[in-house]
């Protein structure tokens, strides 16, 4: 019954999310618009004001060099040879997200990691920290106090921590200094590319958007639907906010199993169907027991010695290995009513599902993540 309800458990996130025939979904959930993104920036700093949770700088020389050279920049020389040992300094590198049609003076938020063998960032203050685009151009300056989620103490050699102190993040805590050039207002087509490849879905959305306005969308394949932009930037910008609040009903969905082959879950759609089979299983356990047996003389003037002779006894158990058959399922439900009965564990339920698969029972593709 245990086995029954775990494999229940795997398949129960899956029931709930079963979508119904008549739902509809909005366009702006199922496309996005060419060259509207998000862009990744990167930074090298430091960190200072740490409570003597920094790095220690004899085993990372570049804390000590980054030091140096902000100190150099900012009017003070430090003598050569000078063997510093800071506890409240950290190097740390700096990333953030530059959203689309972003302004200077803008901000937007950091996170910081360390990059040294600090013990934690609690408390400590990032130095004015320049991030660059793929491009090696600034785009925006980060500095502020870290709010650090976790919690870490220690003493005389004993430790405890909850979550991570080795990393931070500093909500607004870097200003856009650099704008994004971008051309979308200089095109008279724009693209929209579909999240999942559907040829379905991109002609339903082509025919919604011309319903809308006739002649403005054309489906180029399964994944990219043009659009014919207006001049006035206006215009444009109307046009794509009716578009994306568009609904259109829900496309019928792949029949899919997916696999985790580290966890252990399997997750199936409501699509999945089982044919008619036959299917036996069991589980083959050797167990190898060693035990040592003592034998000494009955009395001590017998003249004999104490002997150890081991005792190993193996027994092999095989369990289940009935043959049970399954019926045709076209539900989830009876689906997995049907797997149920074999009463196998997550891990052979992988197996069977994929004997089931070359056995062309299993009418769903299999993927492994």
């Amino acid at each position: 019954m245990l086995k029954k309800l775990r494999i229940f458990v795997y398949f129960v996130f899956m029931m709930v999310l079963v979508i119904p025939a008549s739902h509809a979904e909005r366009i702006r959930d199922l496309v996005t618009i060419q060259g509207v993104r998000e862009n990744a920036l990167v930074g090298y700093g430091i960190v200072v004001g740490l409570d003597g949770t920094g790095d220690q700088t004899s085993q990372t020389p570049f804390t000590i060099q980054s030091i140096t050279n902000m100190l150099s920049q900012l009017g003070i020389t430090v003598p050569s040879g000078s063997n510093m040992q800071l506890k409240n300094v950290a190097a740390v590198m700096v990333t953030a997200k530059l959203p689309s049609y972003s302004r200077v003076g803008q901000q937007i938020d950091v996170v910081v990691s360390s990059l040294g063998n600090a013990k934690s960032l609690r408390g400590g203050t990032l130095i004015m920290t320049p991030l660059k685009g793929v491009d090696n151009q600034v785009y925006a300056i980060a500095q502020g106090n870290l709010f650090v989620g976790g919690m870490g103490a220690s003493s005389k050699g004993s430790s405890v921590s909850v979550n991570q102190t080795a990393g931070a993040n500093i909500p607004n805590g870097a200003t856009i200094e650099r704008e994004l050039a971008t051309r979308l207002d200089e095109q008279n087509i724009i693209h929209l590319h579909l999240n999942q490849f559907d040829f379905t879905q991109a002609l339903k959305i082509s025919n919604a958007i011309n319903r809308l306005q006739k002649n403005t969308a054309v489906a180029l394949d399964g994944t990219t639907i043009a659009l014919h932009m207006p001049k006035e930037s206006s215009a444009r910008v109307q046009l794509l906010s009716r578009i994306q609040n568009l609904e259109i009903s829900a496309t019928p969905v792949s029949a899919k199993v997916v696999i985790n082959t580290r966890t252990g879950v399997v997750v199936m759609n409501q699509k999945v169907k089982l044919d008619n089979c036959a299917v036996a299983h069991g589980n083959l356990s050797v167990v190898v027991n060693n035990k040592l047996k003592v034998s000494q003389p009955n009395t001590p003037l017998a003249g004999g010695t104490t002997t150890v002779t081991p005792d190993n006894q193996v027994s092999v158990a095989q369990e289940g290995g009935a043959l049970h058959n399954i019926s045709s399922s076209a539900d989830l439900n009876h689906v997995i009513n049907s797997l149920n009965v074999l009463g196998a564990n997550p891990t052979e339920l992988m197996s069977i599902l994929e004997a089931l698969k070359t056995a062309g029972c299993l009418h769903a593709s299999l993927e492994t993540i």
